[in-house]
């Protein structure tokens, strides 16, 4: 076994490391978005792509958040006491554990906040694409070729 299949894959490595009840909000809420949008006009759903194009993602907050402490653990560690720098030190911690496993103590917080995976969000954005009707049934020699090869 290859020390890379003992990681979570990247697309489901929050979600697995995520508490089902936790997960269930989040899903819950993006049906939720999603059911608010089903009568809404292309204009409408147009815009509430362009705020799902502005949402961060966990992996956006985390960066965001461990940049943060680091900065503040080493201009603290400077300026007040070398202790400080230790904050840096368990900030970068975080982010290799995060960055390995999909899991770190911050996770869990922004994702009992709502913070969602990339993947979420895009579920949520594609749902409404289809729903403005971006995806039209392809016919031809191609579009058969192409529903052979997901059979």
């Amino acid at each position: 076994m290859s020390i890379l299949n003992a990681f979570p894959p990247t697309a489901t490595r929050v979600q697995i490391n995520t508490g089902d009840r936790v997960n269930e909000r989040i899903r819950r809420r993006t049906g939720i978005n999603l059911a608010r949008y089903a009568d809404k006009s292309p204009a409408e759903i147009s815009a509430r792509i362009r705020q799902l194009d502005r949402e961060w993602d966990i992996e956006r907050t985390l960066e965001a958040n461990a940049a943060l402490m680091i900065f503040s653990g080493l201009a603290l560690g400077l300026l007040v006491d070398k202790k400080w720098l230790a904050l840096s030190g368990i900030a970068s911690g975080f982010l290799i554990q995060h960055a390995l496993q999909g899991w770190c103590p911050p996770v869990s917080l922004f994702r009992s906040l709502g913070v969602r995976t990339y993947t979420e969000i895009s579920k949520e954005k594609t749902a409404l694409k289809q729903m403005r009707g971006d995806f039209t049934p392809t016919a031809g020699p191609a579009a058969a070729l192409a529903r052979a090869r997901l059979s």
